[in-house]
């Protein structure tokens, strides 16, 4: 069963109807326009521990992308991150949001980048302005991003079946070797997000889930060139742990991106959000005070 948390979450969520598809997304405060967009392979339920501080002082959105979490995740989809840009696009619309600041965390970081590059490079506009974008860790650069083996596996020819033998004891084991040695996922942590992942049978999905990552590749030089031509503010808070997308990446973030603002989280890992929620709501909200 789901800890009371994450009942609290769903209880105080909405459903936006995309197409023949329903959508699970929360909305609170008041303010300018936050959207909180989540990663693989958990939901925006990741945002948890820093929504009421982001409460105060935005008005913050947070869905579930198509396929994760309370949203539906239909069997013989082809996902990709161009639609979930367009999932968002459309919710922010039917909010009448007109301008949004962006936090994004891993496979939120590209769809990020594709609503920026839709701005800033594109004939294809989004229905909002993207006022700012922080990156938590992600594979923003792929020659910069170190996909652990059962994401490589999964994606792979044998992917179809090795879906059928996910369960709760392997993901722990997967989920936590990308946290920092010392901010672990409490097994209450693990029990939450693999609700959020099994839901309506949602991890025999994770081989289709997975096909953002050529996705990375494909519109590499694309993303990049929005990045680099922006001048909405940037700011990336990287887990320095992270085995995927930590030291290296921040690295590779500095030597391609002009006039880089980076913040480094010594020791936590793929989920700063998770495992330093106080540590990165005060980078954030630092990042936010330089913002005209």
């Amino acid at each position: 069963m789901p800890t009371k948390p994450l009942q609290q979450w769903k209880a105080s969520g909405n459903y936006f109807q995309w197409r023949e598809h329903s959508i699970f997304y929360r909305d609170q405060g008041k303010g300018d326009v936050l959207l909180c967009i989540h990663g693989f392979p958990t939901a925006s339920f990741d945002w948890q521990r820093m929504w009421p501080a982001l409460a105060k002082h935005f008005r913050v959105i947070s869905l579930d992308l198509l396929g994760f979490g309370f949203s539906d995740k239909p069997r013989r989809h082809n996902y990709s991150v161009l639609e979930q840009a367009d999932i968002i696009d459309a919710l922010l619309e039917s909010l009448n949001v007109i301008q949004a600041h962006l936090l994004a965390h891993d496979l939120g970081d590209s769809i990020a980048q594709e609503l920026l590059a839709r701005q800033e490079t594109s004939a294809t506009l989004n229905s909002f302005d993207v006022r700012s974008i922080c990156f938590l860790n992600g594979g923003l650069f792929p020659e910069a991003h170190r996909p652990r083996l059962i994401q490589t596996l999964l994606r792979g020819p044998l992917g179809p079946l090795m879906v059928y033998g996910l369960n709760e004891k392997k993901f722990a084991q997967s989920f936590s070797a990308v946290f920092g040695t010392d901010t672990q996922p409490s097994s209450e942590d693990i029990a939450d997000f693999w609700h959020l992942i099994s839901l309506n049978r949602g991890e025999k999905l994770a081989h289709r889930l997975l096909q953002y990552i050529p996705e990375r590749r494909k519109y590499r030089d694309r993303w990049l060139k929005a990045m680099q031509a922006t001048h909405i503010p940037m700011r990336l808070i990287n887990g320095l742990a992270d085995p995927v997308s930590g030291r290296h990446l921040l690295k590779r973030y500095r030597e391609l991106i002009p006039n880089p603002d980076a913040i480094e989280l010594e020791g936590i890992g793929h989920y700063p959000q998770v495992e330093a929620p106080g540590a990165v709501l005060s980078a954030f909200l630092d990042f936010h005070k330089k913002i005209p």
